[in-house]
């Protein structure tokens, strides 16, 4: 909530004299106001009186003159408030940063597999990782970013194996040579028992130190990191080499793990395998459900990882909050190690711990998203072609130098698309509507800074505030520049950044309007520099929300 809504609020809250909350909220027509509240309606129903009459009693005792216009009744009895010019335009002129809170996060995004190109699985966790990154930082949080690479176990024991079998040298593939050899042998592991077996104890050479294994292991590590490197940057990630903490930093913990849980009694064999049955979790079949730390060949599933991993992050680096941005089909898992982390006191209630789950990106007519010979879509393959459709629409729009202003549209329509919806919904990557530059787009966002850009260069550099708010339009937009910071904490509360995409929309569909109906240039005075003003903490606005997102917010478009 905006510092002046809370005041507005607290005196509506005061002045009923009741436990009832004044439900402030934005008017959705001029006519209302700035802000309305239905509070008369619902003490009146509790009273027993006529709505108007209680509202006329509310706006008798409520003090509000250093703020507001004389509050109106409207309708059966809300109670409508009209922010004063003066108030309003303080209020704009008054951003300040956010003081930092002494609490330490932990989040874990993106998460791609070793010695498998990055496809389109893993643009959501990357994007919204980002973003949630970006927006904890702002509000004051210290943030750590992991990066949960995928790097050890099974599949890497089977390409090792196949590997030699063949006599190749690892030194001579590149990531999509080694994607190629995990399909051979995934087919080879699956087709042949024998081969299988031999994977296995690969795995067991690999996690107990055998010299060659590791060094095959180390370089498809190495090429892997590289490439994802080339992704982020391209993706504008703010992850590096340094946040990678994959799987095998763990190993050395892992018999320590299942130790403790031993020791805790939390553990129980089953088929051979050393597992915990939680109180609660049960499958379709109504037999418990188990979350298996050591599987009945004595290696260790990302179970064990997961659990390792929430052991560090609390004991090693101090997190008072851990966020998992993690497609919803963990969610399950990932409740299960939540609890079993609690019940071993690894999690203590000091500690939150969340699951940010989203949904799945879809192709055309709403199925899976896959080529056309039904393989996974690379990501760079996308960025490619969203890229490409950006830069022919610059061209159309007879935009020159466009090589880096079409890399930032068609990066960022990609990533606006996948942040403005609702994180838990599945959504179609469709990129004509992506890239469009009118509608809820990145570029339509883009495109409002850039022509504030414009707009400011030609009245040459603002200087002072904002000081006259005289039009309907400039106090909506107004208005809405003062609920940035509170749009901002809402997202780092709740973890879904498509609020702030949302409130960035409606901020540029304000300015729209106020080009129309509020002449800037051609006006005159204090009326000028007060709407080049306005104009200037637009475009902060815009430039600050886009940043958050993890967009870039070009000059010329």
């Amino acid at each position: 909530m905006s510092a002046l809504v809370s005041v507005l609020s607290s005196r509506l809250f005061d002045a009923s004299g009741s436990t009832l909350d004044p439900e402030l909220r934005s008017a959705t027509k001029p006519e209302f106001g700035h802000y309305q509240s239905n509070l008369a309606l619902r003490l009146a129903n509790q009273l027993g009186q006529p709505p108007r009459e209680v509202a006329a009693r509310l706006v008798a005792a409520l003090k509000v003159d250093d703020l507001c216009e004389p509050p109106a009744i409207a309708g059966p009895g809300f109670i409508n408030l009209t922010v004063r010019s003066d108030v309003l335009a303080a209020a704009v002129n008054a951003r300040t940063a956010f003081a930092p809170r002494g609490e330490r996060v932990v989040v874990d995004y993106s998460q791609p597999n070793v010695a498998k190109q990055m496809h389109v699985g893993h643009l959501r966790s990357t994007v919204i990782g980002d973003s949630v990154c970006n927006v904890l930082q702002y509000v004051g949080y210290e943030v750590i970013r992991q990066n949960h690479v995928g790097d050890w176990g099974t599949q890497y024991g089977m390409m090792i194996e196949q590997l030699l079998e063949e006599g190749l040298d690892a030194e001579t593939l590149d990531l999509q040579g080694l994607q190629k050899l995990y399909e051979r042998s995934r087919r080879h592991f699956d087709s042949d028992s024998a081969f299988a077996d031999l994977a296995r104890l690969r795995v067991v050479a690999l996690q107990t130190g055998d010299p060659a294994t590791r060094a095959n292991w180390q370089h498809m590590v190495d090429v892997s990191l590289a490439d994802f490197e080339q992704v982020y940057a391209r993706l504008g990630s703010a992850l590096t080499r340094d946040d990678v903490v994959g799987e095998s930093a763990y190993n050395d913990d892992l018999p320590v793990i299942v130790a403790e849980l031993e020791q805790d009694g939390l553990l129980t064999e089953s088929d051979g395998a050393s597992c915990a049955f939680l109180p609660g979790y049960v499958g379709r079949d109504g037999l418990p459900l188990p979350v298996i730390v050591r599987k009945s060949d004595g290696g260790f599933g990302y179970s064990a990882t997961d659990l390792a991993a929430i052991r560090h992050r609390v004991q090693d680096l101090d997190a008072q909050r851990i966020v998992y941005v993690v497609d919803h089909r963990q969610a399950l898992h990932f409740e299960m190690i939540f609890a079993l982390s609690r019940a071993a006191s690894w999690l203590p209630s000091t500690t939150t711990a969340e699951h940010v789950s989203f949904g799945t990106v879809l192709g055309p007519g709403g199925k899976p998203f896959k080529t056309r010979d039904g393989g996974t879509v690379k990501l760079t393959t996308l960025l490619d072609e969203a890229v490409e459709r950006a830069d022919k629409i610059l061209e159309e729009r007879g935009v020159a130098d466009r090589t880096e202003i079409a890399q930032a549209v068609g990066i960022g329509a990609v990533k606006y698309s996948d942040l403005s919806s609702d994180r838990d919904n599945d959504y179609v990557f469709d990129l004509d509507r992506m890239v469009a530059m009118s509608g809820n787009t990145g570029p339509y966002l883009q495109y409002a800074h850039a022509r504030l850009t414009r707009l400011l260069s030609n009245a040459g550099e603002p200087s002072g505030a904002v000081t006259l708010l005289d039009h309907p339009v400039e106090q909506r937009l107004a208005l809405l520049l003062t609920g940035f910071d509170d749009t901002v904490v809402q997202v780092a509360e709740t973890l879904q950044p498509h609020r702030l995409c949302t409130y960035l929309y409606e901020l540029a569909a304000a300015l729209s309007v106020f080009y129309e109906q509020c002449p800037v240039l051609k006006s005159e005075g204090e009326t000028r520099a007060s709407r080049i003003n306005l104009c200037a903490a637009t475009r902060q606005v815009l430039q600050d929300g886009l940043g958050l997102l993890g967009i870039a917010a070009p000059d010329a478009m």
